[in-house]
């Protein structure tokens, strides 16, 4: 909540300007009874015309001054709301995009996208009431009541017995629909969460011709938010009845009671219907709080969301003396690795140390969870080794700029994102300037030079998001042609090749040993035949290395290497060293 205020400070000049609207509106409202109350006292029942004239004109001025006040303190409320919602929503989007794996996965994506849409509009929705209402309703309240006490203190008690009732409606109210309005943004994140996986797994609900089950699913959540919704719905509906029936009440007590006293000659008429007006005025003020703070219980919900966020500690960070390496070349060395993802019994990676040398291929492989990825991911920084270190040309990645890091880094990942855009905007997403020689140079060695030419548009062709109209291989080639068009000093591939047949496999590595021959290369993978002519192949199991060396030192010396490999490839192939699937990398 802290932060939120933050954002809030840069309007505050708007909001000044938009109190001194509120307070002449007020006054000019509340001037109308009193107006009012002349003419009849004086003007009507005097037979004075002149009077009825200029109190007449007056209360014109007024009506315009009120209105004129009005439209001006709605103007500054809505851009006060709408640029304070625009200012939450890029700090959340950058709080965001600056969180490490560690605290993304703190949230589920669900979560995220809500709290950065359906909770900031909540709060620009609650802050424009708030302002144009919740500020404007104390200042007519007590002036009203003041005012009313001195047109009639006599009768002043039944506008202060109908705000007593009416402040114990709302609180039983309040109480009762406060808990429920708590739990009705968290039933949004899991409508949203269910939403989104049946739409991204769609293909896979066809398949397998579960549409009836992601139907009840669907059904399931969304019954429970209508549900909810709606009982908190009926909660703040019965206030309105309550309200209607307060007012006619009060009006009611204040007309018998005030006849009376006409009658006696302790009031007149006049007065008795100004007090009548500044007493509908004090109820609809307290009215007007009672809409707004309808919103408010799901506003606090969302702020207290929307802070989490902002709140959130960042652990990856620059360091505050960074150290820029005197060498450059993209030199990479493990030096006693341990890491343990947070919450865990047992750390996945366990002591680990190798080099991967510039101008080196050094293939990382083990079975499924052994933590290959993870290992990747230390490298670029996306988790801190609990225990050891990672340095590039000597210089530990803790110690180096994040900027500075990545900037040296060719991350082609498991699973290819592409973003909406074209095909060229996604092969420049890391190297915004290059030229067109460039992008064709980096999609002829990522063998994607026939399905470029091939789709309609060429490099302008349009990518849908996440990349959902094109293959999984052309994906991964498209990928690959990202990287390789940022000419970066270390080349990362983690399982980059799994959706490549064994002939484009074959033909994109030949390719790439001519962009890569003096870069540094490390290749995560399940395949013997993409990493078996490799110059260190680094074994992993268990989170622990079991083994490094070349192909045949491995076959020989590890059994962990061997059982992978015989899995894969038969006597003839391996003892080929991997000539018969022409792997040349």
């Amino acid at each position: 909540m802290t932060r939120l205020l933050v954002y809030f400070r840069r309007y505050l000049p708007s909001f000044a300007a938009q109190l001194v609207a509120i307070c002449l509106m007020v006054a000019a409202t509340l001037e109308l009874p009193d107006a009012m109350a002349g003419i009849i006292n004086k003007g009507v029942i005097g037979r004075d015309t002149s009077l009825i004239w200029r109190a007449g004109l007056l209360m014109l001025a007024l009506s315009l001054g009120a209105g004129a006040a009005s439209v001006i303190s709605g103007l500054l409320a809505a851009r006060v709301a709408t640029g304070f919602a625009r200012d939450v929503r890029e700090a959340v989007f950058a709080k965001v995009e600056s969180f490490s794996l560690a605290e993304f996965n703190s949230f589920s994506t669900a979560s995220l996208i809500t709290r950065s849409t359906n909770d900031v509009q909540q709060l620009q929705m609650v802050l424009a009431m708030l302002l144009r209402m919740a500020v404007m309703a104390p200042f007519m309240g007590i002036w009203a009541i003041v005012k009313a006490y001195h047109a009639a203190p006599s009768i002043t008690w039944i506008m202060g017995l109908a705000i007593a009732i009416l402040v114990t409606i709302i609180g039983t109210i309040f109480a009762l629909a406060v808990p429920r309005l708590r739990r009705v943004q968290t039933l949004v994140d899991r409508l949203n969460l269910v939403t989104r996986e049946s739409l991204t797994g769609l293909r896979v609900i066809r398949a397998f011709n579960r549409r009836e089950l992601e139907e009840a699913r669907f059904d399931g959540v969304n019954r429970d938010l209508t549900r909810l919704n709606l009982v908190v719905n009926r909660l703040m509906m019965l206030m309105q009845p309550a309200m209607l029936f307060l007012m006619n009440a009060a009006v009611l007590a204040i007309v018998w009671n005030g006849a009376h006293l006409i009658d006696a000659g302790r009031l007149q008429i006049g007065d008795m219907l100004a007090f009548m007006q500044y007493a509908m005025q004090a109820i609809f003020a307290f009215l007007l709080l009672t809409f707004v703070f309808m919103l408010v219980p799901r506003a606090s919900v969302s702020a207290k969301r929307i802070g989490e966020v902002l709140e959130m500690p960042l652990r990856i960070v620059d360091p505050p003396d960074p150290v820029t390496a005197t060498e450059r070349g993209g030199r990479v060395e493990f030096r006693n690795v341990t890491f343990a993802y947070e919450g865990a019994e047992e750390p996945i990676l366990r002591d680990v140390s190798f080099v991967a040398e510039p101008g080196e291929t050094t293939a990382i492989v083990g079975s499924t969870g052994s933590g290959k990825s993870t290992l990747i991911n230390l490298i670029a920084r996306l988790y801190d080794v609990t225990a050891g270190s990672v340095s590039i040309d000597g210089v530990d990645v803790r110690r180096m700029r994040l900027a500075d890091l990545y900037a040296r880094i060719g991350y082609v990942p498991q699973r290819a994102i592409l973003f909406s855009g074209s095909l060229a905007s996604n092969i420049r997403y890391g190297s915004p300037d290059a030229t067109d020689e460039a992008v064709a140079q980096a999609v002829e060695i990522a063998q994607a030079r026939e399905f470029v030419d091939g789709v309609a548009g060429g490099y302008a062709a349009p990518i849908a998001q996440g990349g959902t109209n094109v293959s999984g291989g052309q994906r991964q080639r498209l990928a690959i042609a990202r990287a390789v068009v940022r000419d970066p000093e270390i080349f990362i591939f983690d399982d980059s090749f799994s959706a490549l047949d064994f002939k484009t496999d074959a033909a994109l590595r030949q390719a790439l040993r001519g962009a890569t021959r003096d870069k540094t290369v490390i290749i995560v993978a399940q395949r013997i035949g993409t990493i078996v002519n490799a110059d260190k192949v680094v074994v992993i199991d268990e989170g622990a290395i079991v083994g490094q060396g070349t192909h045949r030192e491995l076959m020989e010396s590890c059994e962990v290497y061997r059982e992978i490999a015989l899995s894969q490839l038969s006597e003839r192939e391996l003892a080929d060293g991997g000539a018969l699937l022409g792997v040349t990398i």
